[in-house]
């Protein structure tokens, strides 16, 4: 029997046939080879015409001494033009290497057609300006050649966000996904009217990187002392490839292999309860939480809308809850029970008058900075159990997304940034200062019949 190895990383970078893919994460992992090599497979071919960018012309020339050494090994009588900076083939394929300094400098492609894109370093782009503008570029008339964009990047940099949005928060690292909309989360479709109407438009995927892909680099353990020297932050980041790890995060200490576990049945004798963050203009987030016997808390769902009306919301909650059994007490922004000027029922009695009930959260003076500190201990490891305090569901992305990515004040170490993406934790929030408890020792309004005590509410207990 001949011992066949698993493909590692850049293999599965090199094979992969979805339109975008990001390869990044540790440093030292061969990503930039991996970009040299991808094209390689197609670039004899006449009608091959692809684009190789960096962010500016002296990171594009570390590439272009790479590709000199490579290329004329891979392909007999390939030529560079130093005065086009492109490749060209005995056989005519063509390969551009250029560079995008400013969202401007796209203009430089205008007109140009590509069937193959690559990034390398993509985090060094603010925005996805540029990346969103050259897949406009891509289109080849060739039926025997594919449309690709790839990418390879670290954590960190000024695009960590956008990046981390559209490849690796959708999905685990690995599976390919349909691309989503990195403002909304929402799979990006044909538009009504087209004859695909409603279809997914193409795949991404992310296959993450590792010092210890690459043999020749972490055999001498040279480079590995050397990211083990750097700060924590950028430790996370260049050695394993963190990307919930961000300067200036609130949460440093969250960590996915830690706080997100795979969904299971939660038993019914759990107390279940949910936490609401309204808006209509930006987002709303819904977490919903159970109570293990031991106090941990899970958050095994989330609800992230936006445009939604209240009434509208308490409906998809009310769907949403159909098979949870009881759900205890459900806790919302207290801004939502002010009538602001008029006679009508608050946002708050709308959804109560559905039979979506809710109870306010607290929003006196120092509850953000209490609930903030509520939030650090219940993600620390509990010393009895061994395990943290607070965990989520794999499925709920959003929040998992969101949780590390969000800022400190920095007028105000001791609280979030709340020009941030924070209706999440705000939800979470409110849900952790409701004093939750086991179903073992929480109030039963069915069944407490304790003397002297009479809740003036017999649904919520209050």
């Amino acid at each position: 029997m001949v011992f066949q190895p698993n493909p590692g990383p850049q293999t599965q970078y090199l094979a992969s046939a979805e339109r975008e893919v990001l390869y990044g994460g540790a440093a030292g992992g061969g990503k930039s080879y991996a970009t040299l090599a991808d094209p390689l497979r197609d670039l004899n071919n006449p009608d091959f015409s692809g684009l190789l960018v960096r962010h500016t012309t002296e990171e594009l020339r570390e590439l272009i001494q790479k590709s000199q050494d490579l290329y004329p090994k891979a392909i007999p009588g390939i030529k560079w033009s130093e005065r086009k900076s492109q490749w060209t083939t005995p056989r005519g394929g063509r390969l551009w290497m250029s560079y995008l300094d400013k969202d401007t400098d796209v203009m430089r492609y205008q007109g140009q057609a590509f069937n193959y894109v690559a990034f390398d370093e993509l985090t060094q782009w603010q925005s996805p300006y540029g990346w969103n503008y050259m897949r406009s570029r891509l289109r080849s008339s060739s039926k025997e050649l594919g449309l690709y964009m790839r990418a390879t990047t670290n954590p960190g940099g000024p695009g960590h966000s956008w990046v981390k949005k559209m490849f690796i928060d959708p999905a685990p690292s690995n599976t390919p996904f349909w691309a989503t909309d990195i403002e909304t989360g929402e799979t990006l479709t044909y538009p009504k009217g087209h004859s695909r109407e409603g279809e997914p438009l193409f795949k991404r995927r992310f296959i993450p990187a590792s010092l210890f892909d690459n043999p020749h680099l972490a055999e001498s353990g040279d480079y590995e002392a050397m990211l083990l020297s750097l700060p924590e932050h950028q430790r996370k980041q260049l050695l394993e490839g963190n990307w919930d790890v961000n300067e200036g995060a609130a949460f440093p200490e969250f960590n996915r292999n830690i706080h997100v576990v795979e969904p299971f049945d939660i038993p019914d004798s759990w107390t279940k309860f949910r936490a609401c963050d309204y808006g209509y203009g930006s987002f709303t987030g819904v977490v919903w939480l159970a109570v293990t016997p031991s106090e941990q808390l899970i958050v095994y769902r989330e609800l992230y809308c936006s445009k939604v009306t209240a009434t509208d919301l308490a409906d998809m909650i009310l769907d949403a809850e159909a098979r949870d059994g009881t759900i205890r007490y459900g806790v919302l922004d207290s801004s939502l029970w002010h009538n602001r000027g008029d006679t009508g029922p608050s946002l708050a009695e709308q959804m109560n008058m559905k039979g979506c009930r809710w109870r306010p959260s607290d929003r006196s003076k120092g509850s953000r900075i209490s609930g903030k500190n509520e939030l650090h201990r219940r993600l620390q490891v509990d010393e009895y159990t061994e395990e943290p305090r607070l965990v989520f569901f794999s499925t709920c992305t959003n929040t998992i997304a969101q949780l590390p990515s969000i800022p400190l004040d920095k007028r105000n170490p001791e609280d979030v940034d709340t020009n941030a993406e924070d209706h999440l934790y705000d939800a979470l929030r409110y849900g952790i200062m409701t004093r939750p408890r086991s179903s073992l020792w929480d109030y039963n309004p069915a069944k407490d019949q304790r003397s002297g005590f009479q809740a003036s509410d017999s649904t919520f207990g209050y």
